[in-house]
């Protein structure tokens, strides 16, 4: 394929006056302003641009958008690197580096290329059914190596993502003529319109021949306030009209790019009714040797000439199914291409105007496209066989139909109906919310496109329903076939590597229906989607199955309609804003004691405090160890808390927990367990009541969006005539624990209230006081199993209050300690983590909240659930206790217990496991088939081929009378 640049007027959408150097491949090239890798490639007679995916065989472009299979690249290098650019869609400009992919040592000499020899045994599906012995994982890393495209960068990313959110009363999705008419009657009935393209230009195939009607409506569209989104993408509609978009900001590949850079913003727009104006795609024939460098979509060379001024080629056959075949040989015949031949294997086919002058051959199909790299010519002949003719020719231009671009008509829930005259599926009527005008609509003459289009864009802008689309002028179309004749591979997907011929086997192995057509050929599953290939391969399935394309029917439309580069989508989420933490109020200070920070549900929290040369679990040891002899200082402040009021307040509580709410009197507080309508344990924490109508709630830190959240959908749906208010209050207290024997004197050493003193205030009771004129509320609970106290106080005055209570810790011996100490003594303790000790199936009977069930009367959430047979099964999961028998190896959490070795059935599994401070030996949790039953039983705990004996405990393994939080 000989390209060359056309003289001006071609070339609407270049400049010139502007030259812009860039490289391929290592190759110095220069193009114009205005071009896209692609359009300057084709100028600079660049024949060859990369291989295809499983065969390696040479490929050229193909396309002129977003359809494109083969014109894929990598752009630029280091962090900036991109792999798998479509070269059709990127502009060009100065400095831009371009790869091909999937080739090695390069895109000329490529030894991947010698698959092709093996090709007889690579069919669809060869993965299956080969690489089988002796093992496949003697052939997977070199299999893994040579899958994919692209190279991904290894660095990070040095630009910029963004979000943004919008609304309009109507979205035009599409900027050609239909588009521009729609948006532009939507506008002037009043309606705030947004226009997105996708491209860098208005008009679509339109806007590269200087239409004057499409400039009209684009300024028009300006002055009448319509939103217009340049290179933006719309790639799929969710629900309740969700438009997302990708807009592309920063000049791709450019060399003089600033460090970091904005370089796409993610739209999702709610539109009151959205306009699908896609366009269609020109649907390729199938002929031997398809492939080759310089067989290109007919529509496409005409958008490189008018748009770019570039001759694809000197001399062109155009291989025809289609009326459009005599208009695009009639235009290029007029800017100098000559035209060898239009193919027209339509019998009786009629030449339209314009076309007077050229060779037509109708019935004929060709046999064969010579030439390895490019085309050299080809050989045609008639479809009831005979000898062939041989045409000079290094161009060959398909001509095979449209396909329209349904996939928001059919990603919005629409449907879809077969139009046997022009060989498409367009939509069947409106979808909801959406309707489509234009060609992906099935209109293709520009009158009723223009009319149809200005009449449902002031419908919607008006709330009234849209007119049928009156779908016609593509001409007469034939389901695509094979050619009979010649020798030759005749490629349905040429990212892939799909031929016909695998299409007929999937058949042939009943792999009928389209999605698993799909799958078994991996047909419309590169970065192109099928966007030329899934009608074709449809087509040829029902012929192979007798069943007509509506009877074969159509894959799944999945956003999104392209691909997506993970930064779009990530945004600003990375690095510290992936996951955002909170952090503690007396962060800083925690830092300056020497808190290890780990991450703790969404909190960055104190492990430990290690001392120098200590390990972090030495240091959990020690902490844990001093807490239970003398004190411990902790940071509790994420602990959840909720304020729940109103005169329903006490009912309301006794709904959510197991626990009875409200016979607590003012001051006392009571441990809840919470349930969801499974009856399923999925929080726990302390209740307190503060007042007649007043309750404290604390929640587990990792389970307070979660419980806000329940709490508010049963007040709002179920228990709606309640008078109730939730107001959560985590940020506004923070949260000082002391723990341990002394934990009373240290706490009245800064000065508080005598009435706090364990003889004054027992254990589950909370007071709220003053401290130095602050507000606290002060509860007296323990997760260690020690006298503790928890002092709620405003947040800004937490940091205060740790500096003046660990000036006194040297003198007590006390101690700093973080969620490890914690965690050691909880399990001493034997009270359980929600979501460690638990999972999805864990009912509170199961974790030794059956009495608590028995002696409350009343209903509360999950209740019901709880009478289900699975839930009295006597053999449920149990917590129980476990200590290894040799009284020193460390039972693995997830360790599976059973009596054999694995592969078995299993028993249970650890939950919790460390070693005990105070006992001097391992300790664990775990969940035990009949667990409550087998206290004192031997079992096995697996665990990585290691199988260790342990015996079932009562719990707790520490104080089992609890005298220790008393004090």
């Amino acid at each position: 394929m000989a390209g060359r640049r056309l003289e001006a007027p071609a070339g609407a959408w270049i400049d010139r006056s502007r030259s812009v150097g860039f490289s391929f491949n290592g190759r110095p090239l220069t193009g114009f302003r205005g071009d896209t890798l692609a359009s300057a490639l084709l100028a600079n007679g660049v024949r060859l641009v990369g291989r295809s995916f499983k065969l390696h065989r040479p490929r050229g472009i193909f396309s002129c958008g977003i359809e494109e299979p083969c014109a894929v690249v990598d752009l630029g290098r280091g962090a900036r690197r991109t792999p798998n650019v479509r070269a059709t869609l990127l502009p060009l400009v100065e400095g831009l580096e371009a790869v091909s992919v999937n080739c090695w040592p390069s895109v000329g000499l490529d030894l991947g290329a010698l698959t092709g020899a093996f090709a007889g045994f690579l069919p669809a599906g060869f993965y299956y059914k080969t690489f089988m012995w002796p093992s496949w994982h003697v052939f997977e890393p070199a299999i893994r190596r040579m899958a994919g495209l692209g190279q991904a960068p290894r660095l990070p990313d040095p630009d910029h993502y963004e979000e943004k959110a919008a609304d309009a009363d109507v979205l035009v999705v599409g900027s050609g003529i239909a588009g521009l008419a729609a948006a532009v009657a939507a506008a002037h009935a009043g309606a705030r319109t947004m226009l997105l393209a996708g491209s860098a230009r208005l008009g679509g195939a339109l806007g590269a021949r200087a239409d004057y009607e499409v400039g009209e409506l684009a300024a028009t569209a300006r002055q009448l306030g319509v939103d217009v989104r340049l290179r933006t993408l719309a790639f799929g509609v969710y629900d309740h009209n969700l438009v997302c978009a990708v807009e592309s900001l920063s000049s791709e590949g450019a060399a003089d790019l600033p460090e970091c850079v904005l370089r796409e913003r993610l739209w999702k727009i709610r539109a009151r009714a959205v306009i699908a104006a896609a366009g269609a795609f020109e649907r390729p024939l199938l002929f031997p040797n398809s492939d080759r460098p310089g067989v290109m979509l007919a529509g496409a060379a005409v958008k490189y000439a008018f748009g770019f001024g570039v001759a694809c080629g000197e001399r062109a056959v155009i291989a025809a199914n289609s009326d459009s075949a005599y208009e695009v040989a009639a235009l290029l015949a007029a800017l100098g291409i000559e035209i060898a031949a239009i193919v027209d294997r339509r019998e009786g086919a009629a030449p339209i105007a314009g076309a007077a002058g050229l060779r037509v051959m109708t019935g004929g199909v060709l046999r064969a496209v010579h030439g390895a790299r490019s085309v050299r010519g080809c050989t045609v002949a008639s479809l009831e066989g005979g000898r062939g003719e041989r045409i000079h020719c290094d161009l060959v231009l398909n001509a095979g139909g449209y396909v329209p671009a349904v996939h928001l008509h059919s990603q919005a829930g629409g449907r879809l109906r077969w139009v046997p005259e022009s060989a498409m599926f367009v939509p069947d009527g409106t979808a909801p919310g959406l309707a489509s005008v234009g060609a992906c609509a099935g209109v293709f003459a520009r009158a009723a496109a223009l009319s149809h289009a200005a009449e449902v864009g002031a419908a919607l802008a008006q709330g009234r329903a849209p007119p049928a689309a009156p779908v016609g002028g593509a001409g007469r179309s034939e389901p695509v076939r094979l050619s009979r004749s010649g020798r030759g591979k005749q490629f349905v997907d040429l990212q892939n590597d799909v031929t016909a011929a695998d299409v007929a086997l999937a058949a042939r192995e009943n792999y009928r229906s389209v999605e698993h057509l799909k799958r078994y050929t991996t047909t419309g599953m590169g970065t192109d989607q099928g966007k030329t290939s899934n009608i074709n391969a449809l087509i040829l399935m029902g012929g192979s199955t007798g069943q007509d394309p509506p009877e074969v029917g159509t894959t799944r439309f999945r956003p999104p309609f392209a691909p997506v580069t993970l930064g779009a989508i990530a945004g600003r989420r990375v690095g510290r804003l992936y996951r955002p933490l909170k952090r503690l109020p007396a962060h800083d200070w925690h830092a300056a004691c020497g808190a290890l920070f780990e991450t703790f549900g969404d909190w960055s929290r104190p492990a430990a405090y290690p001392q120098a040369g200590e390990t972090l679990e030495a240091a959990a040891l020690r902490e844990a160890g001093t807490v239970r002899k003398r004190a411990g200082l902790f940071d509790g402040s994420p602990l959840g808390k909720l304020e729940v009021f109103g005169p329903d307040a006490a009912r309301f509580l006794d709904l959510m927990y197991v626990g009875t709410m409200s016979t607590l009197e003012a001051g006392q507080a009571r441990y809840g367990a919470l349930l969801n309508e499974n009856g399923i344990l999925v929080d726990d924490g302390i209740v307190a009541r503060l007042a007649e109508q007043r309750f404290w709630v604390n929640t587990t830190t990792a389970g307070f969006e979660r419980t806000l959240a329940s709490f508010e959908e049963w007040l709002q749906c179920e228990f709606v005539d309640l008078k109730v208010a939730v107001t959560p209050v985590t940020s506004r207290w923070g949260n000082v624990t002391v723990a341990g024997p002394l934990a009373w004197e240290w706490l009245a050493k800064v000065g508080f209230d005598a009435a706090l003193a364990p003889a004054a205030m027992a254990h589950m009771t909370m007071r709220e006081t003053q401290w130095e004129s602050a507000p606290v509320r002060v509860l007296r609970a323990s997760f260690s199993g020690e006298l503790g106290y928890e002092v709620n106080l405003p947040v800004d005055l937490a940091e205060g209050l740790f500096e003046r209570l660990w000036s006194h810790a040297e003198e007590l011996g006390a101690v700093l300690y973080g969620i490890e100490a914690l965690e050691v003594m909880r399990v001493e303790k034997g009270y359980i983590h929600i979501g460690t000790d638990t999972d999805g199936t864990t009912l509170p009977g199961d974790v030794g909240f059956a009495r608590g069930i028995e002696r409350k009367a009343a209903p509360f959430v999950g209740r019901r659930s709880l009478l289900r047979p699975a839930a009295r099964d006597p053999g449920r999961l149990q917590l129980v206790g476990l200590v290894p028998l040799d009284g020193q190896t460390l039972l693995p959490v997830g360790g599976q217990i059973a009596p054999e070795l694995p592969p078995t059935l299993t028993q249970g599994h650890v939950t919790s496991s460390h070693l005990s401070p105070e006992l001097g030996m391992p300790i664990a949790l775990a969940m035990l088939k009949d667990g409550s039953q087998r206290t004192g039983e031997e079992v096995r705990v697996h665990h990585l081929g290691t199988s260790i004996a342990a015996r079932v405990t009562q719990l707790p393994f520490v104080d089992p009378s609890g005298a220790r939080v008393h004090g």
